[in-house]
């Protein structure tokens, strides 16, 4: 039956039911990279030390189909689209690892598209640890999915934790994720429940060596927050998630409050992907923040 035939029900029923595969899936994948990692570190084989430049803007995302004929020409092969996105921008924010987690051929998919570029990627992670188990007693889990950052090597820039906008602020949340995360890697973490915002949230931040990621996003707080040497922020929209088209004025303002926090290394990501939006909001950022 074709989706344009189905009842609107039928369609929620047939994503959750295509949901419940792909998360079989992720636990299928996450145990093939567990045993990787571990055959890894018995190996002791040595990891690549990742220097990526100070300033890092893209977008959350590359490959979006509406993005034919505006920013990639309509007569572009799908495979040409990265080489296209990366002659403009030298990052891009992972999205699809959040749904299904990568394969190890998968990964080294990306390193394979990157050679001779100065490609660096961010990676979302799993919503098995996220979004289904909430950080609860996830510690392995989250080791096997940073075992990207070692295949990836010079290529990896941040691992992105997103939290949903249901999961609330508490001492014990905090301690938990925090108490999970590597400190030898770049570990950025995203709230979508305001409660998130407050000081000794920073302060337990700085001292896990934790990346708190600044937003912009209705109906969140939206100060530059520096937690480490690092800065992260996520464009999303004002009023409205993923629509929102920037004004320069707006980036202007948002580049001097990101300068005054004094980073030594930047990450800006636009995830207002509707209208092609983030290719041309990200160019102008990456602008601003270069001068």
């Amino acid at each position: 039956m074709p989706p344009s035939s189905l009842t609107p029900e039928e369609r929620r029923a047939r994503k959750a039911e295509r949901r419940l595969k792909q998360r079989a899936a992720s636990l299928l994948r996450a145990g093939k990279m567990h045993e990787a990692r571990l055959a890894a570190e018995a190996d002791g084989r040595p990891l690549m030390a990742a220097a990526p430049p100070v300033l890092n803007v893209g977008c959350s995302g590359w490959f979006y189909w509406h993005l034919r004929g505006s920013f990639y020409p309509t007569q572009m092969p799908t495979k040409e689209w990265f080489s296209h996105y990366a002659d403009h921008f030298h990052t891009v924010e992972l999205n699809a690892p959040f749904y299904s987690w990568p394969t190890l051929r998968a990964v080294e998919t990306w390193r394979q598209q990157a050679e001779g570029r100065e490609m660096i990627y961010t990676v979302k992670v799993s919503e098995l640890i996220t979004h289904i188990r909430k950080f609860e007693d996830t510690g392995t889990l989250v080791r096997d999915f940073g075992y990207i950052a070692d295949l990836l090597g010079s290529r990896m820039g941040c691992l992105l934790f997103q939290l949903p906008p249901s999961y609330d602020y508490s001492p014990a949340r905090l301690q938990q994720i925090l108490a999970q995360l590597d400190p030898t890697r770049r570990n950025v973490v995203e709230f979508r429940h305001p409660s998130w915002w407050r000081d000794e949230v920073y302060a337990a931040f700085e001292a896990a060596r934790a990346i708190f990621c600044s937003v912009s996003g209705p109906r969140l707080p939206d100060p530059v927050i520096r937690t480490a040497d690092d800065v992260y922020v996520r464009f999303h929209g004002v009023e409205r998630w993923y629509r929102h088209d920037y004004s320069e004025a707006e980036l202007i303002d948002w580049a001097q409050r990101i300068r005054d926090v004094g980073p030594r290394r930047i990450w800006a990501y636009f995830n207002n992907d509707f209208d092609g939006y983030a290719i041309k909001n990200a160019t102008m950022l990456s602008r601003l923040l270069a001068t």
